[in-house]
């Protein structure tokens, strides 16, 4: 889906955590900027040219001097588009497996819903087929898991695509630097009240992205550092 004759939409930021992501950056932001007029990309400590592609592409680049993790990323790029003129706020992953249709569904969810959070789900109204069986299974366990110990139920509970209104991007204050803030972001929708919808979306996965996703001990350990964080703050 193409937008090349519409005017950019300027109320809604787009936030693109990147780490060494050169190969596809580019391709990922000037897909996003057909639609979008601002996109901040958050170059996460990269060791490659992430920066110059993401620059090319048409996005306004951060960067971290070092690697803090995806969670620190997000949370410096919604404090960079807390001071640009927008009211919603969405995070998009760098590897090309979201789109842009989705985010401008979510969007209009969010103009014509007075909630604070749209999250998208692979798993909502279809089944996402093209999805390998390992991580279908590995997805499907981190949803029990994380409706188990956040009070929130969810259908997908590890989807990097959500789009946010500016009360939570003034308020949710991401404390995990690495993937863990996906588990903390559910939680304190419960926490702080926010009012939650999903919808459908759609993930592509290729060759680059299935590569640079995610690991079986990656997940372990971040139901790991979910449990004792919640020990700990009892």
């Amino acid at each position: 889906m193409r937008y090349r004759d519409t005017v950019p939409i300027a109320d809604t930021a787009i936030i693109v955590p990147a780490h060494n992501e050169a190969a596809v950056i580019e391709a990922t932001i000037r897909e996003v900027r057909e639609v979008f007029a601002h996109v901040i990309c958050v170059d996460d400590g990269s060791s490659d040219d992430t920066s110059t592609q993401a620059r090319q592409g048409g996005a306004r680049v951060l960067r971290h001097p070092v690697n803090l993790g995806q969670g620190a990323a997000l949370q410096t790029g919604i404090e960079y588009a807390l001071t640009l003129p927008v009211e919603y706020f969405c995070s998009f992953d760098a590897d090309g497996q979201h789109r842009v249709e989705d985010v401008v569904a979510m969007r209009q969810r969010m103009v014509d819903d007075p909630v604070d959070i749209v999250l998208g789900s692979r798993f909502l109204g279809h089944d996402p087929k093209d999805m390998p069986l390992g991580k279908r299974l590995l997805l499907r366990g981190a949803v029990r898991f994380a409706n188990a110990t956040s009070g929130v139920k969810l259908t997908d509970a590890h989807n990097g695509l959500r789009l946010f209104n500016r009360h939570v991007a003034q308020t949710i204050d991401l404390q995990e630097p690495g993937y863990q803030h996906a588990s903390e972001f559910v939680a304190r929708i419960h926490e702080l009240g926010y009012a939650v919808a999903e919808m459908p979306v759609t993930i592509r996965y290729t060759e680059y992205s299935l590569q640079k996703g995610q690991s079986m001990m990656n997940a372990v350990n971040i139901a790991a550092d979910t449990l004792v964080s919640k020990a700990v703050h009892r």
